[in-house]
Formats: C-alpha cells, structure tokens, sequence
C-alpha cells in the first residue's frame, strides 16, 4: 500500500503542474499580441540585467578605489536611496538630480534648478504620493513602465514600417539590446522619451493627427531635443499625401497638422515655468552654460574634434560615427522621416560642444531607427543570431563599466 501511494504522489504532483502549465498557455492565449512577447522582453531584460547587476557589484566589494574617489559621494547617495542594491545602482549621476527636483517644493523659495526639463521628475509626485512619498521608487516605476509601452509601441511601429511580425519582433529585441539599453531601466528620461516619441510616429503613421499633438507636447516637454521632432513629424504627413506642394496643399496640410504645433507649445510651457520660478524665460540654457558649460555650435566640428581627442572621447564619438552610418545604409525614401530624426538625436547632442562627450552614449540611445535598419538587414536567421550576440556583449560591456562606478564614460 506504501509503494502505490508514493507512485500516485508524482503522478499527481505531475498531473497539477501540467494543469497549471495549461492554465497559464490558455491565460496567455487570452493576452492579445504583442503583450505576451513584450512582457516576456520586458521581464527578461530585467531579471538578468538585475542577475549581472548584483554579481558585478558583489565583486567589486572590497576592492581598492571601487568606486574610485570621486565617485563616492554618488555611492553613498545610493545607499541612502534604498538598503536594496537592485533598487539603488539605477540611481547614478543624473538620476539623483531627478530626484531632487521630484522632491522641491513648488512655493516659497526660489527656484534654482533649471537645468532639466521637469516631466519626468514633475511625474514622479503624484505617483510618489501614491507611494508614500517614495518619489525614488516612483522614479523608477515611470521608468520601466514606460520601457514597457515603448516596447509595445516600437513592436506596432515596426509592424507598419517593415511589414511583417517576424521583423517587428527583431526591432523590439534589438531595441532592448542597443549598446546602452540598459539605461532604459534606470530612473533617467531616457525611457519616457523614446516611449513618447515611438508613440508619436506610431500614431502618426496611423494618421491620428490630434492624438500625436498631444503626446508631442509632452515629448517636448521631457527633453529639449523633443521640440524637434515635429519636423521629422511633418514628414510623415508629407509623405502620407505624396509630397505635393503648393498653396492648396499648404492649406490642407495645415488643417490637417496642425496639432503639431502643441510641440512648441510643450517647450514654451517650459519656458514660462522657468520665467515664473526664476524670473528667466531663457534659465534652462543659462543653467546649462553656468552648470556644465555648453554653448550651441556646429556638431560636424565637434564630432571631428572627440575622434582625435581622449581616448574615452574618440570611442564615444565613434559610436555616433557607427549610428550615422547605419541610418546613411539602411536609406530608403519611404524612411526619411525617420532618418532625419535619427540625424536629430546624433547632431543635436553634438552642438551643445565638447561637454556632450560624457553623455554621449546615453544620449545615442534615442536613435531608435536604427533598430529598425538592423531588423530590416536581418532578415535571415544567421545574420540575426550573429547579431543579437554582439549587441548583447557590447551592452553587458557597458553595463559592467557602468556599474563599477566609472561612470565618467556613460552618464
């Protein structure tokens, strides 16, 4: 009696893990595409870069300079953030910025802090008050969440570009392996923004005029590179009406576009909070000479200039080299508007100057189109595998500097 009960026991422990399996395949039957690869991206970037994270970190425990001497005050910020070092390493340089700014008091004292455009951290208050006024936490929850959305919204773009699910599935995975992806988990704009401007293109290519306005004027309201692309906006409707010109045409295209003017609009709100704050329409770039001294120039110049400089500087500016490349490549004319944003997020960066250097990397991560090159080049299952194993090497390069607190190469 003893042998045929513990023979029953695994095949009926058996018996409910199979049910249980079925439920989940039947529940994930029910989710309608894409949700169930993007969650799948999604979570899976997240447990291993977690995974690499916290491994990188225990072995630099103990070593000498790690971090190095001017990086400690920034790890003792990190500790105070939060005891769990899976939470705290998102938090470098910037992030604590943002953090800062989702924290001031809106009356009362002056307002110094011009140095960032306020969505994201102006964001994280009511979701902090949520959260019990963890306003680190609503950093990263903003962050990740609008990691996901990009995803679903880069996965449904790539659908209408290139055609097909096979390649917007390659344009989505690529999108979480571009060398500095994992910056997208951090509590840094640089999530909300892609999300945002996917959004945009998605919606415009959709013909959804109104709705890309609205999202376009928070997209130029997280960053100051976000006004700009109203212009590589503007082209999807010319393209959408074959480019016709001419008086009639202007008219039209008005009527119909006209709710990209909400792009400036974003900006100019802005504006006129720093001029009701500080007193200053004009403090944000005031605050950037001041505070980092930059000072708009001609980016060809600069990026001449970072490949025969620093060492650090030239690998830097010779990923951006890499990035216009790839979108000078994969040209087609029904990409051009795509191609001029990408140019944007290369060139714009650069003409702030040589203190551009530092971020440059992070910065880069914005160029979303050349995903979408890689995805259209890779569409035999060779070159894609090939593919994927180098930008996942590349960015766990990248990943690992940046959490050995040699932050100085990407901030």
């Amino acid at each position: 009696m003893h042998r045929w009960r513990s023979g029953r026991r695994p095949a009926a422990l058996a018996g409910r893990v199979a049910g249980a399996a079925d439920a989940a395949t039947r529940l994930a039957r029910r989710v309608p595409a894409p949700w169930p690869y993007v969650i799948a991206l999604f979570l899976g970037a997240k447990l291993l870069l977690t995974l690499v994270g916290l491994l990188t970190l225990h072995a630099w425990d103990g070593i000498p300079a790690a971090p190095p001497p001017d990086e400690a005050l920034m790890w003792a910020q990190q500790r105070e953030i939060s005891g769990h070092r899976w939470i705290s390493f998102w938090f470098a340089w910037d992030a604590l910025l943002y953090l800062r700014l989702s924290e001031l008091p809106l009356t009362g004292a002056p307002w110094n802090d011009f140095g960032f455009p306020l969505l994201y951290p102006f964001l994280a208050r009511p979701v902090g008050a949520l959260l019990g006024g963890d306003n680190a936490l609503a950093l990263l929850l903003i962050s990740n969440v609008a990691f996901l959305l990009a995803l679903w919204y880069g996965y449904r773009l790539a659908e209408v570009l290139l055609g097909d699910a096979d390649a917007a599935r390659r344009f989505t995975r690529y999108l979480v392996l571009l060398p500095t992806a994992f910056l997208f988990q951090a509590a840094l704009t640089e999530s909300l923004f892609v999300c945002l401007a996917l959004a945009a293109f998605y919606h415009a290519e959709r013909g959804q005029w109104l709705l890309v306005g609205v999202i376009g004027y928070f997209l130029a309201m997280s960053r100051s590179v976000g006004l700009l692309v109203a212009l590589p906006l503007a082209l999807v409707l010319l393209r959408q009406h074959d480019w016709r010109l001419g008086p009639r045409h202007l008219l039209g295209y008005l009527r119909i576009g006209w709710p990209l003017l909400l792009l400036p609009a974003g900006w100019f709100t802005f504006m006129a909070f720093c001029r009701w704050r500080g007193g200053d329409w004009f403090a944000y770039q005031h605050a950037q000479q001041t505070g980092w001294g930059i000072e708009v120039q001609n980016p060809v110049p600069v990026l001449l200039d970072g490949l025969t400089g620093e060492p650090r500087d030239a690998v830097r500016v010779a990923f951006a080299v890499v990035v216009l490349a790839i979108l000078a490549a994969g040209f087609r004319r029904r990409d051009v508007a795509y191609v001029v944003y990408g140019v944007l997020m290369v060139l714009v960066p650069l003409s702030m100057g040589p203190p551009v250097y530092k971020s440059l990397l992070r910065y880069l991560l914005a160029v979303f189109p050349v995903a979408l090159v890689l995805a259209r080049w890779a569409s035999r299952a060779t070159v894609d595998v090939w593919l994927t194993a180098v930008l996942a090497v590349v960015q766990g390069a990248l990943f690992v500097l940046w959490l050995s607190y040699w932050t100085h190469m990407i901030i």
